[in-house]
């Protein structure tokens, strides 16, 4: 059953898949040298759908993500372990691959934070505080985004999800209960384990509808969704 979204106070975001993806543009330089598409459109899309091979109710599986993401932007099989390789070398050449801002994200947040407080809780490597602020999509305080509340980074706090201790730090700074809180994430394994093993409330951003799990819990396609999602529960909870 769907958990209801009533007694939701606050809500809490990650960045990668709910906001950015990793740069088409250097995933489409890899992909191009062994045979795959620079298509920036398709590269997105493999990158969705490798997401989703990769998801499960466990663990993450990232050789099937980046296997499915090499099929789907058309890196003939003999090519696939060449191109692995060269892709692992950029992976670690390139701390800011996921970078490339999603169409709406800065709208969709303004939105929410219309409706109720919002933090930020991801799985990063420190640097996705100055991200944030840098694409002007959030930050703490004033700035060119959406006020937030918190920005918590894995790296900075020492613990990462699925592990529901990170989000303790972002439930803190709400003053809320953690049930009162939703989280916005794009991963069973890393996001909606963790928010449910923390008591949130998940939120699945499901671009191409792949998860399996439809009667789980709530999915919108972006982040330009989930304000609508909690009007209609606030909507709900004034009628008569």
């Amino acid at each position: 059953m769907i958990p209801s979204l009533d007694a939701i106070e606050a809500v809490l975001l990650d960045v990668g898949g709910v906001m950015v993806v990793p740069d088409p543009r250097l995933l489409g330089r890899v992909v191009s040298a062994h045979g795959g598409t620079t298509d920036l459109s398709v590269v997105l899309r493999a990158h969705h759908r490798g997401m989703a091979a990769g998801d499960s109710d466990g663990a993450f599986d990232w050789d099937a993500y980046h296997g499915r993401l090499l099929r789907e932007c058309g890196v003939p099989e003999e090519q696939t372990a060449a191109c692995l390789g060269d892709m692992q070398v950029m992976i670690a050449e390139r701390p800011d691959l996921w970078s490339h801002v999603l169409p709406g994200v800065r709208e969709g947040l303004a939105a929410c934070a219309e409706l109720l407080e919002l933090g930020i809780v991801s799985n990063s490597n420190g640097t996705v505080e100055q991200l944030l602020r840098d694409e002007a999509i959030c930050q703490v305080g004033p700035g060119p985004g959406v006020v937030v509340t918190c920005v918590v980074d894995s790296e900075v706090v020492g613990v990462a999800k699925p592990d529901p201790r990170v989000f303790g730090p972002a439930v803190a700074a709400l003053r809320v209960r953690a049930d009162n809180v939703a989280y916005v994430g794009d991963t069973r394994a890393f996001d909606l384990a963790g928010a449910r093993a923390a008591g949130l409330t998940g939120i699945h951003v499901d671009p191409l509808e792949l998860c399996p799990q439809r009667a789980d819990h709530h999915h919108v396609h972006d982040l330009g969704e989930v304000a609508p999602l909690l009007a209609r529960r606030a909507m709900a909870s004034t009628e008569p």
